[in-house]
């Protein structure tokens, strides 16, 4: 496990994520209070939240694939479970945390926490095959 791994992880993860958000956009969306254009795109715009995202989750990948390395964690099953894991019980309730003081609703909650879920999981089953 090297650093093509960590981004071959991290694609995949970003990947998830563009499936993720466009099956959830809409409740997202209403949930979320974003502005969107007349296409009913955010307006947050461009690329950069692409970018931001591509990038954040090369620390999250990278952080995983040094934790797995000192845990000994070799196999893809190991990788996911350890993955779920942590966005199940570290990433999720931190999303949680910070959406009830922001009084921001139970369901955009759901959808970024359940993404957290599903992409540290895919992050760790990619760090587990390669």
């Amino acid at each position: 496990m090297g650093f093509g791994s960590v981004l071959l992880a991290a694609a995949a993860a970003w990947l998830a994520g563009a499936a993720w958000y466009l099956t959830l956009s809409a409740a997202w969306v209403a949930a979320s209070g974003v502005p969107v254009d007349e296409n009913g795109r955010p307006r947050n715009g461009g690329a950069l939240p692409h970018v931001v995202t591509f990038a954040a989750l090369i620390v999250v990948a990278g952080m995983m694939h040094h934790t797995f390395a000192m845990a000994g964690l070799t196999e893809p099953v190991e990788g996911a479970i350890a993955g779920l894991g942590l966005g199940a019980f570290i990433a999720a309730p931190w999303i949680a945390i910070t959406y009830v003081y922001a009084a921001r609703p139970r369901v955009l909650w759901l959808i970024d926490g359940g993404y957290a879920i599903v992409a540290t999981g895919i992050i760790g089953l990619v760090l587990g095959l390669i």
